[in-house]
């Protein structure tokens, strides 16, 4: 690393707060600059890379915000006081590290600094101020019921920039409006800030408040919470603590990298062992209660908008889990209708029909085409 010196003198002046007092404070208001622009633009993201300037990303779309090109010793330079304790340290140690990061007055950010071609780089995402209502994400009404269930695991699928998060962070603020519970969520790093209103809510930190999600969890089970919330379930043991929770009676909600309810199922068990892997689908087919997969389209006005499929677990599909027929779950979906499900063309299709969506856009991402098609073709003859 080419800055490995100013990393280790770094890491001798943190104070207790985590962060660094002091360093080059003029490559520190540069990126506090980039991220003020970042805001005033209205963008999601900020990506500094080597060899290119600095830019941000504005619904969907990457934009310049500077002139000339940005090096590795910059980009560190500039990122490094910004980093939490624990993240300096994995950075020393992996060469990747996850941090959020406050600018008094101005707003809240999530950290990703990694290296890519040998140089550093980093990629930062603007944390929205407030928590958002589940009527204002425009996804379908029985989304809701995943913050009406007692118990069980609720999966939330999709990939990266999918706006799981701000799904799940919805469904902890209508928890949290409508009910007296004790809610402990585990993040890294804590995304939204929730207040305390009806429920009483505790925001552990990985790096900050616990080294790890494994024992931020097991820890969280001797907290007699009513509602446990996984940021994101990176490991097997993560996974294996999440299911036993569900099993015993909490409501376990978490988000996974996936695309659609049999590969949110599968990426589970396909984490652990083979010769475990039996094992977890029999309890995960007791565990599970719901799977929730979305993404964002383009919308006609040059925003973006969510579609979802939603599988409520009944009978059917707990069988389909146990037997490892994975590949049957889509088609007990219409099967739990009266439940709240629905599929990714069901949500493509109200989309379009509402002139949300380009119909191309909803052919693209569809999952099933054929079925989109008939769907279509069906809307359409219904006027």
């Amino acid at each position: 690393m080419e800055n490995l010196e100013k990393l280790n003198q770094l890491a001798k002046e943190l104070g207790p707060g985590g962060h660094a007092e002091g360093g080059d404070s003029a490559a520190a208001a540069r990126l506090d600059q980039w991220l003020k622009t970042l805001l005033e633009r209205g963008g999601s993201d900020l990506l500094l890379v080597e060899g290119a300037p600095p830019c941000i990303r504005v619904q969907g779309e990457v934009r310049k915000i500077g002139p000339g090109s940005l090096d590795g010793p910059e980009i560190e330079a500039a990122v490094l006081p910004a980093l939490s304790r624990h993240a300096l340290r994995l950075y020393k140690e992996t060469l990747i590290a996850d941090s959020s990061y406050r600018i008094e007055g101005i707003g809240r950010f999530r950290i990703n600094l990694h290296r890519e071609r040998g140089h550093a780089a980093v990629a930062i995402r603007a944390l929205p101020t407030s928590v958002p209502k589940l009527e204002e994400l425009h996804l379908p009404p029985s989304v809701a019921n995943l913050a009406h269930l007692p118990r069980g695991l609720v999966l939330i699928g999709g990939p990266a920039g999918s706006g799981k998060s701000t799904t799940l962070s919805a469904l902890i603020q209508e928890i949290n409006t409508r009910e007296a519970r004790h809610i402990v969520t585990i993040e890294d790093p804590i995304e939204y800030e929730h207040k305390h209103l009806r429920s009483v809510l505790e925001q552990v930190e990985i790096g900050t408040d616990a080294p790890d999600f494994p024992t931020a969890l097991r820890a969280a089970l001797r907290q007699a919470p009513d509602v446990i919330v996984v940021g994101e379930m990176r490991d097997a043991e993560t996974m294996r603590i999440a299911v036993v929770a569900a099993e015993t009676g909490h409501l376990v909600l978490s988000t996974l990298h996936t695309t659609d309810v049999a590969s949110t199922v599968a990426r589970i068990t396909d984490s652990f062992p083979v010769e475990r892997q039996n094992a977890i689908r029999q309890e995960l087919a007791m565990a599970l209660s719901a799977v929730l997969t979305q993404i964002l389209l383009p919308t006609k006005d040059g925003k973006r908008m969510p579609a979802a499929e939603l599988l409520m677990i009944g009978y059917g599909a707990r069988h389909h889990i146990r037997r490892n027929n994975l590949q049957y779950l889509h088609q007990e979906i219409p099967l739990s209708k009266k439940r709240g499900s629905f599929t990714l063309e069901e949500s493509l299709v109200t989309l379009i029909r509402n002139g949300d969506i380009e119909k191309e856009d909803a052919q693209l991402c569809a999952i099933h085409p054929d079925d989109l098609n008939i769907l279509l073709q069906s809307s359409a003859a219904h006027g």
